[in-house]
C-alpha cells in the first residue's frame, strides 16, 4: 500500500514538474517579446511571429484567434475544437507585395463558412512590410478566414486617405482592408515564401505548396491572458456597422466645417471677378456674372454647358475650352478632333448627371451666364474620388457657362 502511495506521489510530482516546465517553456520561448498577444505561424518554410493588435482591432483579432484555436463562435459544429488554419496553404503569393492564406480550399474563394464586418482604426495602416491584414472580396462585409502579410507598403489597401479621412469602402474598385497585426519575427520567412516559384493564369499560385503547419497563440502578460476571443467577437462584432457609420458621420461633419473656411477663402481670392455672390446652405459657393436678358431654361430643356474644372491649387482637371487647355499646357489634338473641346448637352433639372455641387450651381443660371463655383468634396466626387485623377475628399472649383439651349 505504501509503495502504491509513494508511486502515486512521484507520478503527481513528475506531472506537476512537467506541466511547470511546459508552461515555462511556452513563456520563455520568446523571452525578448514584450507583453502582448502573438501568433506563431509555423510553415513549411519556417516560422513567423506576429504581434496581434487586440486593443485597437479586438474583433478582427478575436476572429483570427478563434479560428486558430478552433473556438470561434461562428464555426460550424464539425469544425469546432479543431485548429482551423493548421494544414492550409498560402494559395496566393506575389513577390514584393504580399502572401495570402486562410482558404481551406486553396482556391482563393473558400472561407470558414461565415463573414463579418470590417473593423478599422486610423492608426493601423499598411505602411510597411510584415503587416497582417484581412483579405476580402470588396465592400465592408466580406471578411472571413483569409488574411495576407505585406512585403511592402500597400497604401491602396488602407481604409483611410492620407489626410485621415475614411474612404468610400463600399464603392466599386475601392480597397479597404482591416489591419490587425504585424510580424515581429520571421520577415525572412515571409520573403522566402513570396519568392517561391509560381504558376497559374495570374502567376500567383506556388508550384510547390507552402503549408501552414500550425498557428499557436501566445499570451504574454495579464492583459493578453485576459483577452477572451469568443466574448470579444460575440459582443463587439454586431456593433461594427454602427461604429463605421459613426466614423463616416464624424468625417462628414469635419468636412463641412472645413468647407466653411475654404468657401470664404475661395470667395476672397476671387473677389475681382465681381458678380453676384451666393453661399448655399449645402456648402456650395458661387460668383455669378449674369448675362443681360438671359433666357431661363425650362426643366425639359437640354442646355449646352461649357466648363473647366480645377483643383484648389489652380491645376486643371478638365475643360471644354481648347484655349484653356492650351494655356494650361493640357491641349490634346486627338481629343480636339474627337469633339472634347465643345459644350456638352445636359438636362436642366435635378436629374442632371452631374456632381451635386455643379448641378446646384448650374440650375441657378440662365443662358449666357458665367460662374465660378466652389464645390466641397462631399458635393463633388466624395470620399471615393475619381481615380486615378481625383483623390478622395478633394475640393474643386469650376468655371461654368451656359452657352445655349440644344434645339
Amino acid at each position: 500500500m505504501n509503495n502504491i502511495k509513494h508511486t502515486m506521489k512521484l507520478f503527481i510530482i513528475a506531472l506537476l514538474v512537467s506541466m511547470s516546465a511546459s508552461s515555462c517553456q511556452d513563456q520563455d520561448q520568446y523571452p525578448d517579446l514584450e507583453d502582448g498577444l502573438y501568433a506563431e505561424i509555423n510553415t513549411t518554410k519556417g516560422t513567423m511571429v506576429a504581434k496581434l493588435f487586440y486593443k485597437k482591432a479586438p474583433v478582427t483579432v478575436a476572429n483570427f484567434v478563434g479560428l486558430a484555436e478552433g473556438t470561434h463562435p461562428s464555426l460550424a459544429d464539425d469544425l469546432k475544437g479543431k485548429p482551423f488554419y493548421d494544414g492550409i496553404i498560402f494559395h496566393r503569393v506575389m513577390n514584393n507585395f504580399m502572401i495570402q492564406g486562410g482558404d481551406p480550399t486553396g482556391t482563393g474563394s473558400g472561407s470558414a463558412g461565415f463573414k463579418f464586418h470590417s473593423e478599422f482604426d486610423k492608426d493601423l495602416t499598411h505602411n510597411k512590410p510584415g503587416v497582417l491584414s484581412m483579405a476580402n472580396s470588396g465592400g465592408l462585409n466580406t471578411n472571413g478566414s483569409q488574411f495576407f502579410i505585406t512585403e511592402a507598403p500597400y497604401v491602396r489597401g488602407n481604409a483611410f486617405n492620407a489626410d485621415g479621412s475614411i474612404k468610400d469602402c463600399s464603392a466599386r474598385g475601392v480597397s479597404c482592408h482591416a489591419v490587425f497585426g504585424e510580424l515581429v519575427k520571421g520577415m525572412d520567412i515571409q520573403d522566402s515564401i513570396s519568392n517561391v516559384a509560381v504558376a497559374g493564369s495570374r502567376k500567383t499560385t506556388p508550384v510547390i505548396d507552402v503549408v501552414i503547419n500550425k498557428i499557436t497563440i501566445i499570451r504574454k502578460g495579464k492583459d493578453a491572458k485576459a483577452f477572451d476571443a469568443v466574448k470579444a467577437f460575440t459582443e463587439l462584432e454586431p456593433l461594427l456597422p454602427q461604429r463605421f457609420e459613426d466614423m463616416k458621420k464624424k468625417q462628414q461633419e469635419l468636412a463641412k466645417e472645413k468647407a466653411i473656411t475654404a468657401a470664404k477663402d475661395f470667395l476672397k481670392a476671387n473677389v475681382d471677378l465681381g458678380g453676384e455672390i451666393f453661399e448655399s446652405p449645402t456648402g456650395m459657393s458661387m460668383i455669378l456674372n449674369k448675362a443681360e436678358n438671359g433666357t431661363t431654361p425650362k426643366s425639359t430643356d437640354q442646355v449646352l454647358v461649357n466648363c473647366s474644372a480645377y483643383f484648389m491649387n489652380g491645376n486643371l482637371l478638365y475643360t471644354t475650352y481648347a484655349d484653356v487647355a492650351k494655356k494650361m499646357n493640357a491641349y490634346d489634338e486627338k481629343q480636339d478632333e474627337g469633339g472634347a473641346y465643345k459644350p456638352f448637352p445636359m438636362i436642366f433639372n435635378q436629374s442632371a448627371g452631374l456632381v451635386p455641387g455643379f448641378r446646384e450651381a448650374m440650375l441657378r443660371m440662365n443662358v449666357g451666364d458665367k460662374a465660378r463655383v466652389y464645390v466641397p468634396s462631399y458635393l463633388g466626387y466624395g470620399a471615393g474620388g475619381r481615380p486615378p485623377k481625383v483623390p478622395g475628399n478633394t475640393d474643386l472649383y469650376f468655371d461654368i457657362e451656359i452657352s445655349g439651349i440644344q434645339k
